[in-house]
């Protein structure tokens, strides 16, 4: 087994090489404007730091979200080509998820909730029993709207971070993290469970739309 795990739904450009065993080489960085520039340099970098080629890689996993729809299709877009190059799977995974497995790796054992930031002074975010065990589907909301529901529940992600008078329990990791992904894909692998397509998960319309009253014109 050899995995290679992308996640660009955060402002954090996330890869990581997973053998089934352990990480072999990560490369984090945190630009919300470069994904497209720094995706496939950092895949580079992760190769050549495990000392191996993109032709032994067995199979893609993917943060599909939430997050906001230029940066997350980024790295969908990524791993669904790697994919069909390659002819391996891609294994789709929530990116609150990753940072859920991440937050239990840094000692938080639940119940807990996950935040990112959404932009439009909102938040991306799901309620966790534990570090693998989300208790319901991820939603976007303003922080003074869900206060009753997240009070004196320790928080991770830059969301929570953004509102520590909301998320009041607010602590690191802060970022997503493709190792932390990489790792959760490995045990959901390893008992046979499914994945999420390699379909981006926005949650809410595209910040870009079609202007109303606009008039299509199409040659005579």
């Amino acid at each position: 087994m050899l995995l290679l795990a992308v996640d660009t739904a955060t402002p954090a450009v996330t890869v990581a090489l997973h053998d089934g065993e352990s990480v072999l080489a990560e490369s984090n960085q945190v630009d919300a404007r470069r994904h497209g520039e720094l995706l496939l340099p950092s895949v580079d970098k992760v190769l050549a730091e495990a000392g191996v080629k993109l032709e032994a890689v067995t199979g893609i996993v993917v943060g599909v979200g939430p997050g906001p729809y230029t940066g997350l299709r980024v790295g969908l877009v990524t791993a669904s080509t790697f994919a069909t190059v390659l002819g391996v799977p891609v294994h789709g995974l929530c990116t609150l998820d990753g940072l859920a497995y991440a937050a239990g790796a840094a000692g938080i054992e639940g119940p807990f909730v996950v935040a990112t930031d959404a932009r439009r002074k909102e938040v991306y975010w799901a309620r966790y029993e534990d570090p693998r065990t989300r208790v319901a589907e991820p939603a976007v909301d303003r922080p003074a709207d869900i206060a009753d529901q997240v009070v004196g529940l320790p928080a991770v992600g830059q969301g929570a971070l953004l509102y520590p008078d909301v998320f009041t329990g607010a602590r690191e990791p802060e970022h997503q993290s493709a190792a932390a992904l990489a790792s959760l894909a490995v045990e959901r692998l390893a008992a046979g469970q499914e994945f999420l397509p390699p379909t981006p998960l926005y949650l809410r319309r595209p910040d870009a739309q079609v202007p109303k009253n606009y008039k299509v014109v199409t040659p005579q």
